[in-house]
């Protein structure tokens, strides 16, 4: 402690330098926890977009995601009733939601068009997906009604000239091989926020889509769980328990998210180094001027018998205050914005192929904080080592004659 107070006096010896220093230290930290915050929250977002979109852990028949269908479910999953029972008395599962893909033609009386469906459970679908799915007009669908009752994507319905009470006919082939069609009721209008997603989008009761592709099998069964961190332990369960069947996780599915996180980690990784460069070289820049200032003060020190080891020690404790402290101060800015941030409610434009922007917030990381402030600290040490490890072990005699 006693060394440390010295080198804080002597740090305080040239206050504009050190505040110089210590600013440029501020604004770097402050970047990198902010960018690193955002990653974060980016990270974490699209990670429950994808688990909400496909479920935490999706159950399918052996063949189903690698192998090619030849007719309609082919590859589906039969007595899917019991085994979602069974998933659903594991511990931590929310809900099984079963879930058929299929494709075919909608058509209003006068025309047609290409659209790709889901048949799921409305209540426990649009409960569990929430947010995800955005009502522009009309409501939830139930299931049972004597006429069917389906959700169209914005961009179909306006294509389809439809609304909320409208009557269409959906074609599709069959598990025979056969076309067979059958009339419905849009009860809603939804949006996902995709506009290529919109334009095809169909979601139907999925006793109506097993009705009209002449099957009692559904694609997969999607288990949502209380909590995403438990995905790996859930699935392995039931790999145990039903070898015979196909699992995979949200993030085996989720190819947008782990191109993001991809290339998020190299751009604020990237960051992160420029901005540790940026430190090296300017607390070497600061104390190198120190040094050569006090070129004669280091002969006299030599002079009574301080070790070139003292000497260093100290520099490097000048440093490492100068680092530490700027590096609580960007520690502070990038704590204040993420505050600001929470509270502003600023959005960020829609990214490329989708239609809704979404909220420019900052994720706080106790983890993320510590280790800027370690590596800012260690270069901080080393940049002071770098400036002052020659200087100690000159000569004394040319030492103190320095000019």
């Amino acid at each position: 402690m006693k060394w440390l107070l010295f080198a804080w006096k002597n740090v305080l010896r040239n206050r504009r330098r050190a505040l110089m220093a210590q600013s440029i230290i501020a604004v770097g930290t402050a970047a990198v926890l902010v960018g690193g915050g955002y990653a974060l929250y980016s990270y974490s977002a699209l990670r429950e977009l994808a688990a909400h979109e496909n479920g935490h852990v999706i159950v399918a028949e052996r063949d189903y995601f690698g192998g090619d269908e030849d007719v309609p479910m082919q590859h589906g999953l039969p007595g899917a009733t019991a085994l979602s029972r069974s998933l659903r008395a594991l511990p931590g599962v929310r809900g099984v939601l079963p879930r058929i893909q299929f494709s075919g033609l909608i058509s209003n009386g006068d025309k047609s068009a290409v659209f790709v469906g889901t048949g799921v459970l409305p209540d426990a679908e649009f409960r569990l997906r929430g947010y995800q799915l955005n009502f522009i007009a009309g409501e939830a669908f139930a299931s049972g009604t004597s006429v069917p009752e389906i959700a169209l994507g914005g961009d179909l319905a306006r294509q389809m000239k439809a609304k909320p009470g409208s009557s269409l006919t959906l074609l599709a082939t069959t598990t025979e091989g056969s076309l067979n069609a059958v009339d419905v009721v849009v009860r809603g209008v939804v949006s996902v926020g995709v506009p290529e997603i919109d334009k095809r989008l169909v979601l139907a009761d999925v006793a109506a889509v097993q009705k009209l592709l002449l099957t009692d099998k559904v694609s997969t069964l999607s288990i949502y769980l209380d909590k995403t961190p438990a995905t790996d332990a859930v699935a392995a369960q039931i790999r145990a328990e039903h070898p015979e069947l196909a699992v995979r996780t949200w993030l085996d599915l989720a190819v947008f998210y782990q191109a993001v996180r991809a290339l998020y980690n190299r751009i604020f990784g990237m960051l992160g180094i420029i901005m540790l460069v940026i430190v090296l070289f300017a607390l070497a820049n600061t104390l190198g001027m120190a040094v050569a200032e006090r070129t004669r003060e280091i002969g006299t020190l030599r002079a009574i018998g301080t070790l070139p080891r003292e000497i260093v020690r100290n520099f490097v404790l000048e440093g490492v205050v100068i680092g530490g402290s700027g590096a609580i101060a960007g520690m502070l800015i990038a704590a204040a914005v993420t505050v600001f941030l929470s509270f502003a409610g600023v959005q960020m434009p829609a990214p490329p192929g989708r239609s809704a922007g979404y909220p420019l917030l900052v994720q706080f990381s106790a983890g993320l904080y510590a280790a800027t402030g370690a590596a800012i600290v260690a270069a901080s040490a080393l940049a002071a080592y770098w400036a002052s490890a020659k200087a100690a072990r000159r000569p004394i005699v040319e030492a103190l004659a320095h000019v």
